[in-house]
């Protein structure tokens, strides 16, 4: 809880302090070129510091000891524009490393989905959130949990989620089936990968509230040949995306497809 021991690293741009009884702020405005910086579940009250770090976008602050009547003056340049919450944000909101569930398909598949008010999703091999953020940007009342074991991919998820303001977003270090074991029922669940590993349809079956309702994308023949034999048993519906945009062939546009997504789509009796 001693911030001075991160004097050596003045040109930190991202810096998890949750769980670490920190009080005091002011050793931070050492750290100019923060960007994201999670304080949650200390002891902070004062939070004046934070207004010398000047390149701070993204803030996670909740569970401390602020005193009510606290004003944050927020100065947005003109360069940002918000975003909507309809689904199918940009590629390029996103921090990831190519696992992404690309604009087209992810409108897609959340209007498969179809999320209500107070509803909770499991996103499970989340890969950069979308889904999962997606989901909740939905309605403010909803809850998602994102389920990821790659370190670097849950990193980006918890980025993307303080960035596009669902810092709510639970997010699960694991590898389903096993780390689905513990977590709340959901109304909906979103495989986007893993569908191929033993376990994971059984579990997340099994999880879904009567009624609810299972989503998977795949797009190799290994996965879509599970998605037809499951079909086969549980029924729902089967659907193929397929996208193509627009890019530069020398001096003209050519078009240039995407990987055919086959989506399954079921409810649960």
């Amino acid at each position: 809880n001693d911030l001075q021991m991160l004097a050596a690293l003045p040109n930190l741009t991202s810096l998890n302090l949750e769980n670490n009884q920190i009080i005091d702020l002011k050793p931070l405005v050492e750290f100019p070129s923060l960007t994201v910086l999670y304080l949650g579940n200390n002891q902070i009250t004062e939070i004046k510091p934070l207004t010398q770090l000047p390149n701070l976008t993204a803030l996670s602050i909740g569970n401390n000891q602020i005193a009510d009547l606290h004003t944050i003056a927020l100065v947005c340049p003109d360069t940002i524009s918000g975003y909507s919450r309809c689904p199918g944000l940009p590629d390029n909101a996103y921090l990831h490393d190519g696992q992404l569930t690309k604009r087209e398909i992810r409108a897609v598949t959340l209007s498969t989905l179809a999320p209500c008010p107070g509803q909770l999703l499991w996103d499970v091999g989340a890969g950069s959130g979308s889904i999962s953020i997606e989901w909740l940007r939905s309605h403010p009342r909803n809850q998602a949990i994102a389920i990821e074991q790659h370190p670097q991919r849950l990193q980006n998820i918890l980025v993307n989620a303080i960035k596009l303001g669902v810092p709510n977003l639970q997010i699960v270090s694991g590898q389903a089936p096993a780390a689905l074991t513990e977590l709340p029922a959901p109304d909906a669940i979103f495989i986007g990968g893993g569908l191929t590993i033993v376990g994971v349809f059984a579990a997340c079956w099994t999880a879904l509230k009567p009624g609810g309702k299972l989503v998977a994308n795949g797009v190799t023949v290994e996965t879509e040949q599970l998605m037809f034999q499951l079909q086969q048993q549980y029924g729902g519906r089967l659907d193929r995306i397929a996208i193509q945009r627009a890019e530069p062939v020398g001096k003209f546009l050519g078009w240039k497809a995407l990987s055919p997504v086959t989506q399954w789509l079921v409810f649960k009796p």
